[in-house]
């Protein structure tokens, strides 16, 4: 639905921090679910861990919040009005499984509250339909 050139009109992520390379379903205020695919060529993988390479949790939530903000931004009418979400809070973070060189990261997010330029969300990562990382994402609109 969204490729990375249109992702890059809704939220101010650059390389090397953007970690969404495609939204694949949107489906109103219901659902939304974004693809990462994680390369060998990322720069994190040098030093976490040089002999073991695995996404950092931080950035597999970081990746879900990305998801998010775009999320929001459709939510309120897919309108560009250079607002941008600040992550505000993670909660009942877990992770179950590490992300390696050559999986698919697909996230999938829902929206648990909205109440002004708050928002909170619900957000799974999976790997092949393996759970990899969950977590309740808050945001604010600023």
């Amino acid at each position: 639905m969204l490729d990375v050139k249109e992702i890059l009109n809704y939220i101010p992520h650059r390389y090397p921090f953007l970690l969404v390379d495609r939204i694949v379903e949107i489906h109103g205020e219901d659902k939304i679910v974004g693809i990462k695919n994680v390369t060998f060529n990322e720069n994190f993988f040098q030093g976490h861990f040089p002999n073991r390479p695995v996404m950092p949790g931080v950035l597999i939530c970081e990746a879900m919040a990305q998801v998010g903000a775009i999320f929001a931004h459709n939510a309120r009418g897919g309108r560009n009005d250079h607002k941008v979400f600040m992550l505000t809070g993670l909660d009942n973070v877990k992770f179950k499984r590490p992300v390696e060189p050559g999986d698919q990261l697909r996230m999938e997010l829902t929206i648990v509250k909205r109440r002004g330029t708050f928002w909170k969300m619900q957000g799974v990562a999976t790997v092949d339909g393996k759970l990899v990382a969950q977590a309740e994402i808050s945001a604010m609109e600023v």
